[in-house]
């Protein structure tokens, strides 16, 4: 009996085991469902952080568009930079795609059949891999995709009933307003992005607070003095006794231009304190409001609220012993207002030139800065020397006037070493015009490279990059190289290649460093003339944008200031400034009204606050008459080297003809976009939409949707400016 019952369990055992065996084969054989996407399905509209997926044959053609290489911008088609970068061809075929953190620039190329484009800066960036699981990472069967473009409805004729009685319900309006005022917050909750990397966290740009404690008599540099903070080289392991020994000595960090308003109010501090009055005294200085490229790689994130005036500044004190022990200081040279420009003199330091052309050198720069008339109004300059590694030998905040300036280029060591011009090219990009080294935003960044002979590295990709994150190179040869030694030149017509423009505008031959002193007045000229610096512009700082508003009876105020919300949103994704992109406004019904020409605010902040001003109108409907008084009142004085932009936001059939003034817009060089809201006429946002029309017009069923195209306006902005040739 004892052995039945034994057998029995024995069985029941081995049965249940084999059992659970095939149910772990059944569960391991359990394929993983990739789900499908197509060739123009763009990473940045698939929520998922990371996904394998499926791309069809057939996606490797021009009109999806890549953006970069290895790495790629998230609205880069996915199956195509997969086929670029050799994951898959074009047959198809399973890939993973990760999403990284937005890069401070995107390098095209041609790589597997596939020209990727070239990209200043993205909020965001992807990976491409073979198509095979990570351990331990769940992949899922269904894609979640961002909010899809609005289907568009039949429109009819607005109706004069309409034009009256069309506004939206007074919940809706305050709703409205309450957004404006508030902010995107609620909006940004419900849209649908992807979890946040450390690019998009960074895109709110506001300063931290600095506190000044220095005694005022130290804060004028000495010219035989520099701080060591300024002084950061690519290899900081590499230390040379002997070299830069006197700018290594402590100096004040405080920046000189401050000095005689520290002096100043100093000294009211001291007449009130005798008056027996307790007056608290604080300095303010503005912070420039443009960001160059590289250093903001994080344009496109929404910022919670667009109205924020008055936080832009720096509050900064002083200590009681500034208050008890002012000293008077000489005032600091504004210098030449006419020349805002901030400059870097890449400065060849090579033994290959020499020590008495390395003399000849120093004498050149002494005078380039005297002739330009350093100030903090005016241009500012600093320098890196360059050899085997560059190195900051003084940035833009050192010295604020051109006496000190000549007189710390004498003091300047030569470093020796060979020629590396395209690694000083990249230091410069990457570590000299940030804000903390005195750039201003407000002022284009300006490269001067001076080379003797030629480089002893490649260029052109550094200065591409370069100019591509906003800086303007110049190139000043000194004894060219002779015949029998242009074997030795690494990259042949190195100037042109480095250059944006071979027109000699970016470029000086001089033919001894005899005659340097020749070539001063005709560099300073150029240099200064900022109508001429456009080869590094980008997609965010190279227009004259003008926004044509409905603002007709239909809108009704709620909705009006919803339209002036979404105005603010794409502005201020712009680098806004006199020399960058400048922004315009005109509100129109049966009338037209011009809200402010594009050269009547010149910072961000003011821009953001004159949209906020804006008046609701109200009235009829009168498009045509509205574009062609943007076109004589706005377009007609952009600038030569501007793109003129007109973006048109409209609710409804226009009253009349849109298509002879859009034509004669196009023809005047104005790219429009045209955005219809509601009852808008689709055959009319076409008939003002630039070629191709589906790139340039866009449609939504309610005002409060418009928010979904603000990234979407910036990205065609961006693509169509990126696939112009460059030079």
């Amino acid at each position: 009996m004892k052995a039945t019952v034994i057998a029995t369990f024995f069985g029941v055992f081995l049965t249940c085991t084999y059992t659970a065996k095939d149910a772990t084969k059944k569960t391991k054989k359990a394929k993983l469902y990739v789900p499908q996407i197509d060739c123009d399905v763009k990473a940045g509209k698939i929520i998922n952080p990371e996904f394998i997926a499926k791309c069809p044959p057939g996606c490797q053609d021009v009109k999806y568009r890549v953006y970069g290489t290895d790495i790629y911008a998230s609205f880069s088609s996915v199956c195509n930079a997969a086929i670029h970068s050799g994951i898959i061809d074009n047959t198809g075929g399973k890939i993973l795609v990760q999403k990284v953190a937005g890069h401070s620039g995107y390098r095209g190329s041609f790589s597997n059949g596939v020209r990727s484009l070239s990209l200043p800066r993205w909020r965001e960036s992807f990976l491409v891999s073979e198509g095979k699981p990570r351990k331990g990472v769940t992949y899922p069967t269904t894609l979640e995709y961002s909010s899809s473009k609005s289907t568009t409805v039949k429109s009819e004729p607005k109706k004069p009933e309409q034009d009256l009685k069309g506004m939206k319900s007074a919940d809706t309006a305050n709703t409205s307003e309450k957004a404006l005022e508030e902010g995107d917050t609620v909006r940004k909750e419900n849209q649908t992005t992807p979890v946040p990397t450390p690019a998009t966290q960074m895109a709110t740009t506001t300063p931290t607070p600095m506190t000044t404690t220095t005694d005022p008599s130290t804060t004028m540099p000495q010219p035989t003095k520099t701080p060591a903070a300024t002084r950061t080289t690519a290899a900081a392991a590499k230390t040379r006794p002997g070299l830069h020994r006197v700018r290594d000595m402590g100096s004040s960090s405080v920046h000189p231009a401050y000095a005689s308003v520290v002096a100043a109010a100093a000294r009211q501090v001291q007449a009130a304190q005798g008056r027996g009055q307790n007056t608290g005294v604080q300095r303010q200085e503005p912070v420039a409001t443009f960001q160059r490229a590289a250093s903001s790689p994080a344009h496109l994130a929404m910022e919670t609220d667009s109205w924020k005036p008055g936080l832009n500044l720096f509050y900064t004190g002083f200590s009681s012993k500034e208050e008890l022990n002012p000293k008077p200081l000489e005032p600091i040279s504004q210098g030449n207002q006419n020349c805002k420009v901030d400059l870097s003199f890449l400065m060849d330091g090579s033994w290959s030139i020499g020590k008495r052309r390395f003399q000849l050198q120093k004498r050149f720069l002494g005078n380039v800065a005297q002739a330009l008339g350093i100030g903090s109004a005016g241009p500012l300059m600093g320098i890196v020397q360059y050899g085997d590694d560059p190195s900051t030998e003084f940035n833009l905040k050192t010295y604020a006037n051109s006496k000190d300036l000549r007189n710390a280029i004498e003091k300047i060591q030569q470093k020796g070493g060979l020629s590396n011009v395209g690694k000083a090219l990249s230091f410069v990009n990457k570590n000299f015009f940030l804000d903390a080294n005195g750039n201003r935003g407000g002022a284009p960044n300006v490269v001067v490279v001076m080379v003797d002979g030629w480089p002893t590295d490649r260029v052109e990709e550094a200065s591409r990059l370069a100019r591509e994150s906003g800086i303007n190179i110049f190139f000043v040869t000194v004894e060219a190289a002779a015949q029998s030694e242009k074997q030795n030149v690494i990259e042949p017509n190195f100037v042109d290649k480095a250059v944006c423009r071979t027109s000699g505008f970016y470029s000086i031959n001089v033919p001894s460093w005899f005659s340097l002193h020749k070539v001063v007045q005709p560099l300073v000229k150029r240099v200064c003339d900022t109508d001429q610096l456009a080869c590094s512009k980008t997609c965010l700082n190279s227009a004259d944008i003008g926004f044509v508003i409905d603002g007709s009876s239909s809108v009704g105020t709620g909705n009006f200031r919803t339209v002036l919300q979404f105005v603010a949103n794409i502005s201020k994704e712009f680098e806004i400034s006199d020399t960058d992109t400048r922004i315009g406004a005109v509100q129109y019904t049966y009338e037209q009204r011009l809200e402010f020409s594009f050269d009547k605010h010149s910072t961000k902040q003011d821009v953001l606050n004159a949209i906020k001003r804006i008046s609701y109108w109200s009235g009829g409907t009168s498009t045509g008459a509205a574009i062609s008084y943007a076109s004589e009142q706005l377009f007609s004085k952009s600038k030569p080297n501007k793109r003129k932009i007109m973006i048109l936001i409209t609710d409804g059939r226009s009253y009349d003809d849109v298509s002879m003034p859009a034509m004669a817009a196009h023809q005047n060089g104005v790219i429009a976009y045209s955005i219809g809201v509601a009852w808008a006429a689709p055959d009319e946002l076409e008939a003002i939409a630039s070629d191709p029309a589906k790139e340039h017009s866009f449609f939504v069923d309610e005002f409060d949707n418009l928010y979904r195209y603000v990234n979407q306006l910036i990205q065609n902005i961006c693509t169509e400016f990126n696939s112009q040739p460059r030079n």
